[in-house]
């Protein structure tokens, strides 16, 4: 009689097991069906709101990663698994995995910082992790530059969070600064009045902010002006560079002297003493 009442307690017990992972499984499968369609659902809401296509892709993945979680927490939960221990062993392997992964973790942190509050953008030229370069790309862990010379650089995003960013494109608009001189024999006012006409026929400098000149400093050899003005972004390199060429064509045509280091040598010619024997 024990012996059939054992048997029938494991028949019971094997019942209500299978019936257990076969609700666990139906959980993990109807789950994960659900938690797919979630995500999705509000990865088109952010489409909607125009949220930054690499901020969406990232939360519908975590969104999709937290509920597969709960769903597998709740599944081992239903077939029997004791909860208490299950939920410390989860909880040290995140700690394990946290620790681990710290410097990960925290470039991830930043690039979803960088995403969301957007310092810069893609094409934007930078000074970001020490580095000056064109942004090509903004991802999760690294951002993209692309430098002055050509090469390629990946900068973690903890790097560039960590340190100042300074957005040569924010606001659309860049100053640029020549400084050039003139002999101290030189009219300055002239000199002035010739670098200002340039300005006024270039329609790439803007006329607001003004452009100015003025006396910066009174080198060795030289009265130093200070040529300031803004142009665009785009065009900041070509304008100062440009401009430059043509301030030496100018002060050339009209006799304004450009200073340049010289040196005299005064040659003695004589006869040198008589050396004595040693």
């Amino acid at each position: 009689m024990p012996d059939l009442l054992a048997r029938i307690h494991f028949s019971e017990n094997a019942t209500q097991l299978g019936i257990n992972v076969l609700v666990a499984l139906l959980i993990l499968l109807v789950g994960s069906w659900l938690a797919a369609r979630i995500a999705n659902v509000v990865q088109r809401a952010m489409h909607r709101a125009s949220v930054d296509a690499t901020l969406v892709g990232f939360l519908r993945n975590l969104i999709y990663g937290v509920l597969v979680a709960v769903l597998v927490v709740t599944a081992l939960i239903t077939a029997g698994v004791p909860s208490a221990p299950l939920v410390a062993a989860l909880g040290a392997s995140g700690l394990a995995i946290g620790l681990a992964l710290q410097g990960s973790l925290s470039n991830l942190a930043w690039g979803v910082l960088l995403i969301v509050f957007r310092p810069f953008r893609a094409g934007d030229f930078v000074h970001a992790g020490g580095l000056d370069g064109t942004v090509e790309a903004v991802n999760l862990m690294y951002t993209m530059l692309v430098l002055p010379d050509g090469r390629e650089a990946m900068v973690p995003n903890a790097k560039i969070g960590g340190d100042a960013v300074i957005n040569a494109n924010r606001r659309g608009l860049r100053r640029f600064e020549i400084k050039v001189g003139i002999g101290y024999k030189d009219d300055i006012g002239k000199a002035i009045e010739e670098v200002e006409k340039l300005f006024a026929a270039d329609p790439l400098i803007l006329k607001e902010p003004p452009p100015s000149v003025v006396t910066g400093g009174l080198g060795e050899s030289s009265v130093d002006l200070i040529i300031r003005g803004w142009a665009s972004s785009g065009d900041w390199w070509a304008v100062q560079t440009d401009l430059l060429r043509r301030i030496k064509e100018r002060f050339s045509a009209t006799g304004i002297s450009i200073p340049f280091p010289q040196r005299e040598l005064t040659v003695v010619q004589g006869s040198l003493p008589d050396r004595k024997p040693d």
